[in-house]
């Protein structure tokens, strides 16, 4: 796998368990082998209070049992039963803080794939065309409240890159505060 695919939040069967002393994922009705190692996976659902972080599949052992590279873009609380999601976000995203996908109070910083059809088609993905990225890749972007009590956006370009698809379950661009 190269350092980032098209594929962002992958619907996944089962659910996770985590080992942080022994970085081994536990699947109870998943099907590890046929994920790629170095895909991100992503523990919990963003949006619902119950999302976990990302690691990086290091290994693949079985249809229930994984390895990951480190914890370190996991939140520290404790993984059992989770849903989880597959993402082929550039991995060097994963540890970098500044997209760490946690939330601090009023800003956002996310790491979204957008599809060669979510650039600039507002009719059917309800953007507004103030927040418009006009290109697909894989963006940075960082939302907060200014001291006026306005929203603004950042974006950053992190690959330019066209067929990104985000499958059911990503986020929609943008998030609210």
């Amino acid at each position: 796998m190269a350092l980032w695919g098209n594929n962002d939040n992958l619907a996944s069967v089962g659910i996770v368990t985590v080992n942080y002393d022994t970085l081994e994922v536990i699947g109870d009705q998943t099907t590890f082998t046929g994920i790629d190692t170095g895909t991100v996976i992503r523990f919990g659902i963003r949006g619902d209070g119950t999302y976990l972080g990302d690691a990086v599949i290091s290994g693949i052992t079985s249809d229930t049992l994984l390895s990951i590279a480190s914890t370190s873009g996991l939140s520290g609380a404790a993984i059992a039963a989770t849903d989880y999601y597959l993402s082929e976000l550039p991995l060097y995203t994963v540890g970098d803080s500044t997209y760490s996908e946690a939330s601090y109070g009023t800003e956002d910083k996310l790491v979204y794939g957008i599809s060669t059809s979510a650039a600039g088609d507002y009719g059917t993905t309800g953007l507004a065309t103030n927040y418009h990225v006009a290109h697909h890749g894989w963006v940075g972007i960082l939302t907060y409240v200014d001291m006026h009590g306005n929203l603004r956006v950042k974006s950053e370009v992190l690959v330019a890159q066209s067929g990104v698809q985000t499958g059911s379950n990503g986020i929609l661009y943008t998030t609210n505060v």
